[in-house]
């Protein structure tokens, strides 16, 4: 699969829409964007074809409408985000990313220690279920 491309501002918006409320119009997505002045209809219209050319977006007939639907999980996004910080920032680095966010406190250790409490128990989990 083709390296996916960033989220503008207003992408993000109409994708953060489409996560939250599920399949709708372009004329939905305007209206719920909203804006001053309003967003005109060609230009949610243009923002729809391209997160559908980046593969967030893909569409199916409602009569005579097009309804549009995330093609694409918001984790699985937001994983592929941090993969590419990771190749581009940290030179593919974990450690780097997480040690980084811990020192410009974005995360703090007790979080990291208990996130590490749960991955240790979800693999212990899984070990335990494929021996059975």
């Amino acid at each position: 699969m083709p390296r996916q491309k960033g989220l503008g501002e207003l992408e993000q918006q109409v994708m953060d829409l489409l996560w939250k409320r599920g399949p709708a119009t372009a004329e939905t997505v305007r209206a719920a964007i909203g804006g001053e002045p309003p967003l005109s209809d060609s230009t949610i219209r243009t923002v729809l074809r391209r997160l559908e050319a980046k593969q967030y977006v893909q569409h199916e007939m409602e009569g005579t409408r097009f309804l549009y639907s995330s093609a694409r999980e918001p984790r699985k996004v937001a994983a592929e985000a941090v993969r590419g910080i990771l190749k581009n920032f940290c030179r593919g680095s974990l450690e780097e990313l997480l040690t980084g966010l811990v020192d410009h406190r974005v995360v703090n250790s007790a979080e990291l220690r208990r996130l590490a409490e749960r991955i240790e128990s979800k693999e212990s989990d899984a070990k335990a279920r494929r021996k059975a």
